[in-house]
């Protein structure tokens, strides 16, 4: 019996040390849904943070920020604004260049307290300045307020890529099909289009394949997918620690 009574004790102390916990081990998988032969997807750049950090509007001209992600897709100056933005929130970039049907992840430690609004950005490709993301920084809330997991995953469709229209569309242009570095300025406003795309079907792309849109407006192209394991705080785990060395030392004395 008080054996059973301790064991329930320590139970009783791994349960407290998971409900305090805040920090959790985030992993995000991306995949590219689309049909093959079609769009792929640049690194995706991702953050969690305070949900201020807001890269682009639609209706609005496409500022640095999120123009560094559409044309070219490196995304150095959309890292940069949201550190500036959000010094305290968890950046990174996840994969490479990502085909029909390829996959990848990575894994964050996220403080789900602070840090539980997500963002994201990418380029599409073939494209000149076509990418996915959003535009409210506040349309992510991962966790609930017990810091729980909410949102288990993200589907994107064609309907929801953007056009940054900061780049007027010429295919000899285009990354992944043309000459990136032939680009003229635009002067639009950003805006949903998916519809473009097409006119970029039979051209060779950077892959090797002839591209080939066909994409409709409902047609699931990306999906962003997310577990949460939970990370003791230090005090959790000499709370366990000393549990454990409770737990042995009554045993060692019931052998003796």
């Amino acid at each position: 019996m008080r054996n059973a009574s301790l064991l329930s004790a320590l139970g009783l102390l791994l349960a407290a040390g998971s409900a305090q916990a805040e920090t959790v081990r985030l992993t995000v998988t991306v995949q590219n849904l689309a049909p093959a032969n079609g769009i792929a997807f640049a690194p995706l750049h991702v953050g969690f943070g305070a949900g201020s950090f807001d890269a682009f509007n639609l209706g609005a001209a496409a500022i640095a920020p999120i123009i560094s992600v559409a044309e070219g897709g490196a995304g150095g100056a959309w890292q940069a604004a949201f550190a500036a933005a959000e010094p305290d929130a968890v950046r990174g970039t996840i994969g490479g260049l990502l085909l029909s049907g390829a996959s990848a992840q990575m894994s964050f430690l996220v403080d789900s307290a602070s840090q539980g609004f997500f963002t994201f950005a990418s380029m599409v490709v073939p494209s000149n300045d076509f990418f996915i993301g959003n535009d409210d920084p506040r349309e992510y809330a991962l966790f609930d307020a017990n810091g729980a997991l909410q949102i288990n995953q993200i589907t994107l469709r064609a309907n929801e890529i953007w056009d940054a229209g900061s780049e007027v569309f010429d295919p000899t242009a285009a990354a992944f099909v043309g000459d990136n570095g032939l680009r003229t300025d635009q002067n639009s406003v950003v805006a949903f289009n998916f519809a473009e795309l097409a006119a970029f079907n039979g051209l060779l792309t950077g892959a090797g394949y002839n591209f080939q849109s066909g994409l409709g407006a409902d047609s699931e192209v990306y999906r962003i997918s997310f577990t949460a394991q939970p990370v003791p705080e230090p005090a959790s785990i000499a709370m366990l620690l000393a549990g454990l060395g409770v737990v042995g030392a009554s045993l060692k004395r019931r052998r003796g």
